[in-house]
């Protein structure tokens, strides 16, 4: 069939945008690039006035009032963090982290990565006002870090790929546990019980098979999310905590989807050369029938779990988090702001993020090899490893969403943020850089010789380089 000028035009090239990974780190560039132009330009004031208007939800005595920053930040995110709890699930039940082999090395990482910028920051606000930051410089931003090494292409190997996305799985998780654990409110007991008499629900219905998304959705948002954000504890957890309580499992297995599926094949042919014939729409409108069958089929044969995550992506990756991007990254920079690059709040971002997250991932990555407990990756080496370690210090999203939680004094969050930005344009352009130069092949010799009075050119096989 041939495709219309509107598909070939419009609508082939933003599909092929959307599929593109390195689409998610470059638009969140352009969202993060475009907030601090706005900040910076003659309308500042409406840009910082805009995400301070007041939304209202509720019927009658229940009303929730939160700014539009919170919204994002409360409300879109926990969409976000839902998908991380999707992700985090599959990658431990028959992912990356499904055996103990296989996630040690990733887990080590990951852990190394978290505990040195910590110290870092630590170590240079001690004794201030801006201690509570020191979950900042801990995050990693997957978004970024995958779309850099995406725009490597085959200069990676794949392997290479897959670690970094185990890696920053991890520190999602790490991630959820800090703002679990450290960034909370005063508790709410009342209603942090009825949080666990929801999940516990919710838990339920797993074990007994209820797969309709529908359900999990009014009670995981309409019960536990909203238990958990009147508790005090911070509502994204509440969306890892819905997300781990969603099936994984099928309806019916492969075989019995293949046989169906064989099944509802010949019955559509055979229906369709008998409308051919007889020429009756009645005929014709069965055929149809039987053709919607295999909507319902494979959604038999694909767990709830998989079939939220895919259906989730492009509206988290193109929408929340670019809205997040554009709503958090506005600095407003002066002329003391360059003065203020100099304080333990942004040294303490910026070099936690790129000496700590450098030295922490590579550090343990190296003891879990030199010890014997794991090894590298297939066709990873260590100067790959040494690209991941200044990839993994591009810690944008989270980070910004962190900061948020860290702070209220308005002061340090301008600080955080202007380290934050620091760090990851460094650190992403010398990850870029270093990675594009140790994956470049080394060229091939030439040399003549003269077998028998003949002058013929032979290619050398260059050496492997030791690692």
């Amino acid at each position: 069939m041939r495709k219309s000028g509107l598909d070939v035009y419009l609508l082939l090239p933003i599909k092929n945008f959307i599929e593109k990974q390195t689409s998610v780190g470059l638009l969140l560039i352009f969202s993060a690039t475009l907030a601090v132009l706005f900040a910076n330009s003659p309308w500042r004031s409406l840009y910082h006035e805009f995400w301070e208007q007041h939304l209202y939800i509720g019927i009658n005595d229940l009303e929730l009032e939160k700014s539009l920053l919170h919204w994002i930040n409360d409300g879109l995110m926990s969409i976000f963090f839902f998908m991380v709890g999707l992700e985090l699930k599959r990658e431990i039940i028959d992912g990356h982290l499904a055996s103990v082999r296989g996630a040690v090395l990733p887990i080590a990482a990951a852990l190394g990565g978290m505990i040195f910028p910590a110290l870092i920051y630590f170590g240079f606000n001690t004794g201030t006002g801006s201690i509570s930051g020191w979950g900042i410089p801990m995050a990693t931003d997957i978004a970024f870090a995958l779309g850099i090494l995406f725009l490597l292409g085959k200069r990676v190997p794949l392997s290479l790929k897959v670690f970094l996305t185990a890696i920053a799985i991890v520190d999602d998780m790490g991630a959820v546990l800090v703002i679990a654990l450290f960034y909370t409110a005063d508790l709410a007991i009342e209603n942090l019980v009825l949080a666990g008499f929801f999940l516990l629900i919710l838990m339920t219905a797993n074990q007994m098979g209820i797969r309709s998304t529908w359900f999990y959705a009014i009670m995981g948002i309409g019960g536990l999310w909203m238990a958990i954000m009147l508790s005090g504890v911070h509502a994204t957890i509440a969306a890892v905590l819905v997300a781990f309580t969603i099936p994984n499992s099928k309806k019916i297995n492969t075989p019995v989807f293949l046989r169906k599926v064989r099944w509802l094949t010949n019955e559509v042919r055979n229906k369709y050369i008998r409308s051919v014939k007889e020429e009756e729409e009645e005929t014709e409108e069965d055929v149809i029938s039987s053709i919607e069958k295999f909507t319902s089929l494979a959604q038999d044969a694909t767990p709830p779990l998989q079939r939220l995550e895919h259906a989730l992506y492009p509206f988290v990756s193109f929408v929340v988090l670019p809205l997040f991007a554009f709503a958090n990254a506005g600095v407003t920079i002066d002329t003391g702001s360059f003065n203020a690059i100099f304080n333990p709040v942004t040294i303490g971002v910026v070099l936690g993020l790129i000496a700590g997250k450098f030295i922490g991932i590579v550090l343990f990555t190296r003891l879990m090899v030199s010890l014997k407990i794991s090894e590298l990756p297939t066709e990873v080496t260590w100067k790959h490893i040494y690209g991941i370690g200044f990839l993994g210090a591009i810690g944008f999203t989270m980070s910004l969403f962190i900061t948020e939680l860290a702070f209220e004094d308005e002061l340090f969050m301008t600080q955080a943020k202007i380290g934050i930005l620091l760090a990851s344009v460094i650190a992403g352009t010398i990850g870029f850089f270093y990675l594009k130069g140790a994956s470049r092949r080394p060229r091939v010799s030439t040399a003549f010789i003269r077998p028998e009075g003949k002058l013929k050119k032979v290619e050398r096989e260059p050496q492997k380089a030791g690692l």
